[in-house]
């Protein structure tokens, strides 16, 4: 008895060592379990620019990006997330973990889109339109989101914590938020959003809502902000049509350092001032040319134009940004051809967005950006 225990135990400790995991998991979590699904894809985008409003008169071309996307699915649940390194900085584009309630509702958490405007974005060109650049278009903020349609509508419903980095004094970054500055010391502090679109047919109208706080790190007193739009996408063959009319207001008191009508954002490695109370207007046109040739997938060509136009004019005044360009496509090889005009525009030698800058003046920009998706 005493020789023969020993090997009968030590054959089964063999056995439990050597067997698969799956032999102490209970069958309810066997059968709950699925293998993940482990997508990793990026980016790499060069970058030539030329400005009417730079001693540099052969403009400059360098790397502009470099950026890894991971993209995980199990069961119902998912993990998208994005992280980018620009030039100067490197930042977080987004990160967010979902759950799929069923086949028409999702519950979403992290660092996710805020849901405003045309979805996902109103633009057709690299530059975007005004709106991006009040943080009014893919804009991500930290937060909960539930997504949920039904026949031929879908809603977003929302709430963010803060914006992606809970500091406002942190520029490097790729969204637009309110800016901690020496004269505006402001961080975002709590935000509710919502959106409703309907497609009848060919044509999708939708409308947007925002309200949120703000808090000033210096007297600690909050603000309230809101933001309001209407948006109309259109499909006429080859043609594409989409506008915008939006108002945002954001409290100007003294204890907040917005008394002169101005508040301060930041994205890019920058922090400027935009006009606290403003009406955004917004129209773009875009033709598609399909070809599928050994060149050229297909050429899209658009004209976006924005007016931002402040409540107040106290040294304040509207802005206006125009893009006329081009995207061309050949499989994961994209390319933008973008002309940009503006007028007190930020990005396009203006001081900031509403902000006067002296004598009026257009300056525009040239903008070449090659990007291969993988």
């Amino acid at each position: 008895m005493l020789h023969t225990a020993k090997p009968r135990k030590l054959a089964l400790a063999i056995a439990l060592i050597t067997a698969p995991t799956s032999y102490f998991m209970p069958s309810y979590a066997q059968a709950a379990s699925a293998s993940p699904e482990v997508n990793i894809g990026g980016a790499v985008r060069l970058n030539y620019g030329w400005r009417d409003y730079d001693n540099d008169s052969n403009g400059k071309f360098e790397i502009e990006l470099f950026r890894i996307d991971a993209d995980v699915s199990q069961d119902k649940w998912y993990l998208d997330a994005q992280f980018r390194w620009y030039q100067d900085f490197d930042a977080i584009h987004h990160a967010e973990v979902g759950y799929k309630v069923d086949e028409n509702n999702t519950v979403i958490a992290g660092v996710t889109q805020v849901p405003f405007g045309i979805a996902p974005y109103a633009s057709n060109s690299f530059w975007f339109t005004g709106a991006y650049y009040v943080g009014l278009e893919d804009d991500y903020d930290t937060g909960v989101k539930w997504q949920t349609k039904g026949d031929g509508w879908n809603a977003d419903l929302a709430y963010f914590f803060n914006a992606e980095y809970d500091d406002g004094a942190r520029y490097s970054r790729y969204s637009f938020d309110i800016a901690s500055t020496d004269e505006r010391a402001n961080r975002e502090d709590g935000q509710v959003n919502g959106r409703i679109q309907y497609q009848l047919g060919n044509h999708t109208v939708g409308a947007s809502a925002q309200l949120g706080k703000f808090i000033n790190s210096q007297s600690q007193d909050k603000g309230d902000h809101w933001a309001a739009g209407a948006h109309y996408v259109g499909i006429f063959g080859s043609w594409k049509v989409s506008g915008q009319l939006m108002q945002y207001d954001y409290d100007t008191e003294e204890s907040l350092g917005t008394a002169d009508h101005r508040i301060a954002l930041s994205a890019f490695e920058f922090p400027f001032d935009i006009a606290a109370k403003a009406t955004l207007s917004n129209l773009n046109i875009a033709k598609t040319f399909t070809y599928n040739n050994d060149l050229v997938d297909s050429i899209t060509c658009y004209n976006e134009v924005t007016l931002i136009d402040p409540n107040d004019r106290s040294g304040l005044a509207e802005s206006i940004q125009n893009v006329t360009g081009c995207a061309i496509a050949k499989g994961g090889l994209y390319t933008y051809v973008d002309w940009i005009a503006g007028k007190n525009m930020w990005f396009v030698g203006g001081p900031g967005v509403g902000i006067e800058q002296g004598p009026e003046r257009w300056r525009s920009r040239l903008n070449i950006n090659i990007g291969y998706y993988f």
